[in-house]
């Protein structure tokens, strides 16, 4: 099976091309969703996480405030470096079960949706890595809707990760995101029939 990594800088709209590519019938396995998963109630990353940063990151049904803990190690690099500890291994071993038994039912190609592909030493894991970027006040503009918090936090969470064009110098393959998202939709579509060809 070939399994291609795809990356980006928060608010570059790295989900909206791994629905794209959804669209075009590849299988996605998302690591944010199985982060998701694996900080649940009764999970194993959960109590870790709770003993480490502590109840005040709860929501009253006993979850995680995402929110609440991103405001914590956002801010704090060791902070994030010790969530990071706890949660990679895990998802690390939940993505290769998965992709295990994507391959063992027949599927010829994956991608896997991962920000921290650089960061957490992941990309020779991979075919070829994908990157998707946009300018910097795009990013900003985007990722303040989307999470509904200040510029100056945008800024710092941007900044807290890899450098987006160090990710795209980094990587095989680039999506532009900056413009419409019949554009966007364009390039992942062609890459699709390339990758189908044996030609990317």
């Amino acid at each position: 099976m070939r399994i291609f990594g795809l990356t980006g800088g928060i608010g570059t709209g790295k989900s909206t091309v791994a629905n794209m590519f959804r669209e075009t019938g590849i299988t996605v396995v998302d690591a944010d969703r199985i982060a998701h998963e694996i900080t649940e109630p009764g999970k194993p990353a959960h109590d870790e996480i709770v003993r480490r940063f502590g109840k005040v990151i709860l929501l009253p049904d006993g979850g995680i405030d995402r929110k609440k803990l991103g405001t914590i190690v956002f801010a704090d690099s060791g902070k994030r470096a010790a969530l990071e500890a706890i949660t990679h291994p895990l998802i690390t071993i939940e993505i290769a079960e998965t992709l295990g038994r994507l391959a063992s039912g027949g599927r010829d190609i994956a991608v896997v949706e991962a920000a921290l592909i650089y960061e957490a030493g992941r990309e020779g894991r991979f075919e070829k890595v994908i990157a998707v970027r946009c300018g910097r006040e795009q990013q900003v503009l985007r990722l303040m809707a989307r999470d509904t918090i200040t510029k100056e936090e945008a800024e710092l969470r941007i900044s807290s990760q890899m450098d987006p064009d160090e990710k795209v110098r980094a990587s095989e393959i680039v999506i532009d995101n900056s413009g419409d998202l019949a554009a966007t939709r364009a390039q992942v579509h062609s890459l699709v029939e390339k990758i189908r060809q044996g030609a990317a």
